[in-house]
């Protein structure tokens, strides 16, 4: 039976548009897309040009400063296009699908328990999997030639309106089972998977972990912190069950298969469901038209609305993202003192509103601040939604400051920018704290190498 961990902090945001037990196949979709600020650390280095033909698993680049470390296109046809913007920074590299997936994967030749881990990396790195393996501290892709203390996976997604994970993995069991077992041939240390107290996963080779609580007890980094601390100088390595889903998948079956489960949310989708798709898709072809009719504008997210990705439909399913929400953009709404009115059918989690006294209700949200940027405002707001053993509000002045010393001692190798996202949300003074934090480990991980 596993161990379970309950939260008592935290915030679950009660939005619109949860999506049902339902899935259906996206419509037809031309073209897809890498995006290389998806892979936070890497310089990269494009390693096709438009017109070239490419199969699933072909590289279409590389990290400079690493060129082991590939990414690869997850549908066969044709580079449409690699797309550069100021400074020639890539901002993506195009392919139009010929619907053939045919692969260049190159498999295992023998059973995972008899490869070692060396031989496991190189499979990882040559058909583009470990852009999914991510490692505290710094929040960043993996460096393949580190050994990792421990493993952490998470199999529960707490964040508003996210995808069930107990809904998407039932009957893929065996592909996750396979990834465990890939997993534990990389660390000396333990494999640890965090599910929601309840969940029916079950899965052997690693020690589950049962987290009860709100968001963000599904955050991999409130579980690390709850189940074995990141010190200085250790090295975890992170991903989530999805993601994991597709390593698995490769080594039993010896074949790439990018498809992912994709929950289509928000208050502005018609019927909210599950999507099977492709990595890289075009936000289009998930959201099809299944939108309610409206003279507004939207604002698409790939992603969840705390840490997702601003786009257009035009726009691309993000590598490591499995939703997609859809909100009102907000930029028609006008109140006079809409601050001093009782806001009845306003959402606030400090209760300065009276619609608290309706009790559990669900809330249309749309993209607006609601207010502007101003002085930091020490009224223990992050610590009240950060189920973590750390002073947030301090931390973000370290970081501010770029005081190393007081941000190793607050605990800066832990945290991911995700891990403040609620702090951001419940924010008086409207700072970009997720940035804030980003920037901080990116001058922290120059400064200490």
């Amino acid at each position: 039976m596993a161990n379970v961990i309950k939260l008592k902090k935290g915030l679950d945001i009660p939005l619109e548009g949860q999506p049902n037990a339902r899935t259906i196949d996206a419509a037809a979709c031309e073209y897809y897309a890498l995006v290389p600020d998806d892979f936070h650390g890497i310089v990269p280095k494009v390693l096709v040009k438009a017109g070239d033909a490419v199969s699933v698993g072909t590289p279409l680049m590389c990290d400079k400063n690493n060129p082991a470390l590939r990414f690869v296109s997850p549908v066969s046809g044709e580079v449409s296009a690699v797309t550069r913007g100021e400074r020639r920074k890539v901002l993506d590299i195009t392919v139009k699908s010929d619907g053939q997936m045919t692969q260049s994967a190159t498999p295992a030749t023998k059973p995972v328990g008899d490869l070692s881990a060396d031989e496991i990396k190189e499979l990882l790195l040559a058909n583009g999997l470990f852009m999914f393996i991510k490692q505290r501290p710094y929040d960043i892709i993996a460096t393949p030639t580190d050994t990792p203390r421990d493993i952490f996976v998470t199999a529960w997604d707490s964040a508003p309106l996210a995808p069930d994970f107990d809904y998407i993995l039932a009957g893929r069991e065996a592909d996750l089972q396979t990834g465990i077992d890939v997993l534990c041939k990389l660390t000396a240390g333990s494999v640890y998977l965090g599910i929601r107290n309840g969940s029916p996963i079950h899965i052997k080779g690693a020690q589950t972990v049962a987290f009860e609580g709100r968001h963000p007890a599904g955050n991999v980094g409130v579980q690390i912190q709850h189940i074995a601390p990141v010190n200085k100088g250790e090295t975890v390595w992170t991903l989530n069950a999805f993601d994991l889903l597709l390593i698995g998948r490769f080594f039993r079956t010896g074949k790439l298969d990018f498809s992912r489960t994709v929950a289509l949310t928000g208050s502005e989708v018609k019927s909210p469901c599950y999507v099977r798709t492709i990595l890289g898709a075009r936000l289009d072809s998930i959201v099809g038209d299944n939108l309610i009719p409206a003279d507004y504008h939207r604002r698409y997210i790939s992603g969840n609305v705390l840490t997702g990705v601003h786009a257009s439909e035009h726009d691309y399913l993000r590598a490591y993202h499995s939703q997609v929400t859809v909100i009102p953009e907000g930029d028609d709404c006008h109140e006079m003192l809409g601050w001093a009115l009782p806001g009845f059918g306003k959402y606030s989690a400090s209760r300065s509103f009276f619609s608290w006294l309706a009790g559990r209700r669900q809330y249309r949200f749309d993209a607006r601040l609601h207010g502007g940027e101003r002085a930091i405002i020490m009224a223990n707001e992050y610590d009240k939604v950060l189920p973590m053993d750390i002073l947030p509000e301090f931390l973000i002045k370290a970081v501010i400051a770029f005081d190393i010393d007081k941000m190793e001692n607050l605990g800066i190798y832990e945290v991911a920018p995700e891990d403040f996202a609620l702090c951001e949300f419940v924010d008086t003074s409207k700072l970009p704290v997720q940035a804030i934090i980003r920037e901080g480990l990116d001058r922290l991980r120059k400064e200490m190498n």
